[in-house]
């Protein structure tokens, strides 16, 4: 049997001496042991009184006394819950409870368990480590090397100096001067307001944006003014504010004024060319820009011995145009004053060489109203020739005979029925004047008659007519390219009806720009071959070379018979017809008068078109121009307010290229067979 914690068998029985004998003792139930957290709250264990030994042998022989009567005993009061035990106590017990506990044994090879696992850890994190370097290092060192260098370095733009564009003769038309860019560094400047103020008075910019300008802080680099003159430059340099610098930019100057503005174009601030010539050879003027990189720390001082790079713009190339300084200031002056005393919404004109397709002059003026006179158009506005679309009326005449006297269907001297007026569909045709009941080929084109061309058209065929509108250049471009530029308006051949031969051939129901009716009289005057327009002659490079810009090819559009015999035609007009004020002392020339009704054709107050296009000499042609004014007010017909203004704007042309009087024009008009004036015939006048 195991010992107990008395030292006595657990199951042994007690014995105890007791008056003299040895008695058996019950066996004492083993003690139930209390956790260390209850012990304090358990109660008191009670107290086991053991029997008293038994009295002397000399006690026991005295006589028995008469024992009193004992009286109650008092209760004792209840027993006082034991103190807690004693920390030594609680740590001893403790210490006992741990000896009795099984030793932990670790299980067999959990320990090299636990270093492979320990070492697999360590070989990720080592990996992770290494990737991330690699990343840093090899992979993406540029992309972080760029990062860093964005944060320190501090990369101002030069603007490249543009290009300038020369009139044929070389005079500047357009051209860059170098100026000075007013800008700040915010991250420097110390009192927004302070620098403001003493900035606003001398740039002219608002003093409030300037403040706002200058307290961005987040960034390093604000203009304060850009392309300022020399003295405003000068003046920001003498109040020396810290932080405030220049930067060298070009601006764009046209030495000219409006001379030729919207064929020029203009540009932007930062000198993008937004149109004209200036947008459409943009690439080739705008040059290659340069930089400046300096590194700077956070304030925006910069680094000594920190990096510091500079880059050189370079110079855009030059465009030599095909225009004439003198002529188009003549073309612009001259139209002016005719659209001034027609009271004319405005006008444009265009001269051509028509050996080689230059086009020498191309005027826009604008009309009067209540802020200005006639003045030549400025550099925003479109550039009407190519851009504009107009019904030419009777100048489209011309391709209505060269047609028919291509196929052969008529001659100069085929005779036609002339009656005062054709119905056809419901719609009435007349001339504005009488003229005889039959009349030769010849004479419809001197008269400009509209019954004698819609049966001309007639004998042609619509098949035949599409055909050479579309041979002429009609519903296409012309070739320039010039930003914005119309291809007109033509109807396509399957959707003709019953009028439409009536109406395209007298030159309605279709719309064409100036540039295009040129095109058509410049054939004629090239032998029936096409010469498509230029305005570019030729480009410099940076380098001063010059290269040519390759002209256009040309086609055959008419026989150079044909052609002659159109020639023959139109001067007659000039010579005896309705474009008599289109003569030119000493030249021969030739043309087509036109005037056509804006719609809406039928509701009054009628608007016209006025032109006249032709070329001279006649009999040797080296210029072609034609005139539009659009709606004229005091005399809307071509051969009475165009006609006038081509005969000035040609003569100073002809004078101008040296060329040579030949047989002279008849000096004063002769009567029209009708013995009406010259001029009104030509417009188309629905009955009503």
């Amino acid at each position: 049997m195991a010992p107990n914690r008395d030292g006595r068998a657990t199951g042994a029985r007690r014995m105890e001496l007791r008056a003299g004998k040895l008695t058996r003792l019950e066996p004492r139930a083993p003690r139930r042991r209390v956790p260390l957290r209850q012990r304090s709250h358990r109660q008191a264990r009670p107290v086991r009184v053991r029997a008293q030994p038994a009295r002397t042998q000399r006690a026991r022989t005295q006589p028995t006394r008469t024992q009193p009567t004992r009286r109650p005993v008092r209760k004792k009061p209840a027993p006082r819950p034991p103190r807690a035990p004693r920390l030594g106590a609680l740590l001893a017990r403790r210490k006992q409870r741990r000896a009795a506990r099984p030793i932990w044994k670790p299980r067999p090879n959990a320990t090299r368990r636990r270093l492979i696992g320990l070492l697999a850890v360590l070989v990720v994190v080592f990996a992770a480590v290494g990737a991330r370097l690699v990343d840093l290092q090899a992979v993406s060192r540029d992309r972080y090397t760029r990062l860093g260098l964005d944060q320190r370095v501090r990369t101002v733009q030069l603007a490249a100096e543009r290009g300038s564009v020369f009139d044929r003769n070389g005079h500047d038309l357009a051209a860059s001067v170098p100026q000075q860019t007013v800008w700040a560094n915010p991250h420097v400047v110390t009192d927004p307001a302070a620098y403001a103020a003493q900035l606003s008075p001398i740039v002219g910019v608002d003093e409030a944006a300037l403040r706002d300008r200058l307290s961005q802080g987040d960034k390093g680099f604000v203009y304060i003014a850009r392309k300022v003159d020399d003295a405003t430059a000068l003046k920001v340099k003498a109040l020396n504010l810290p932080g405030v610098d220049f930067v060298p930019e070009s601006k764009r100057f046209y030495p000219d004024g409006a001379l030729a503005a919207p064929v020029l174009g203009f540009v932007g601030t930062d000198n993008n060319g937004l149109g004209g010539l200036e947008a459409q050879y943009n690439d080739r003027l705008a040059g290659k820009p340069g930089e400046v990189r300096v590194e700077r720390d956070p304030q925006g001082r910069q680094l000594p011995g920190g990096e510091r790079s500079v880059t050189q713009s370079q110079r855009g190339g030059d465009l030599v145009l095909t225009i004439d300084q003198s002529l188009q200031y003549q073309s612009e002056q001259v139209l002016a004053e005719e659209v001034t005393k027609a009271k004319a919404k405005g006008g444009m004109a265009i001269v051509m060489d028509v050996t080689t397709g230059d086009i020498l002059s191309m005027a826009s003026v604008d009309g009067a109203t209540n802020d200005h006179p006639a003045r030549p158009a400025p550099p925003d506005e479109r550039n009407r020739p190519v851009v504009d679309v107009f019904e030419p009326g009777s100048t489209n005449k011309a391709i209505t005979v060269a047609g028919a006297l291509e196929d052969g269907v008529v001659n100069p001297d085929s005779w036609f029925q002339t009656p005062s007026q054709l119905t056809i569909d419901g719609t009435d045709y007349k001339d504005a004047e009488l003229h005889p009941p039959s009349m030769t080929v010849r004479d419809i084109v001197r008269e400009s008659s509209n019954v004698g061309t819609i049966q001309i058209a007639r004998k042609l065929g619509k098949q035949r007519f599409d055909a050479y509108l579309r041979a002429f250049g009609f519903g296409s471009s012309t070739g320039l390219g010039f930003p914005g530029e119309a291809d007109g308006l033509i109807l396509p051949l399957s959707q003709y009806n019953d009028t439409s031969l009536a109406s395209m051939p007298i030159g309605n129901g279709l719309a064409v720009t100036a540039m295009q009716m040129l095109d058509v009289y410049t054939t004629i005057a090239n032998g029936g071959s096409t010469r498509p327009p230029r305005l570019v002659d030729a480009t410099v490079g940076a380098d001063g070379a010059r290269h040519d810009e390759p002209k256009p090819e040309s086609h055959q559009v008419v026989s150079p018979s044909t052609a002659a015999t159109m020639r023959s035609l139109l001067q007659g007009v000039v010579e005896s017809g309705t474009g008599t004020n289109a003569q030119i002392p000493g030249y021969a020339v030739a043309g087509k008068t036109g005037t056509a009704r804006k719609p809406p054709y039928d509701k009054p107050p009628y608007r016209y078109v006025a032109s006249f296009a032709g070329f001279a000499p006649a009999e040797s042609p080296r210029l072609a121009a034609i005139v539009v004014l659009d709606e004229p007010q005091n005399n809307y017909f071509g051969g009475q307010v165009a006609a006038p203004v081509f005969a000035r704007i040609m003569e100073f042309a002809l004078r101008l290229e040296r060329v040579q009087p030949g047989t002279p024009a008849a000096a004063a008009p002769a009567a029209p067979a009708n013995g009406g004036s010259a001029g009104p015939a030509d417009t188309l006048t629905p009955a009503p």
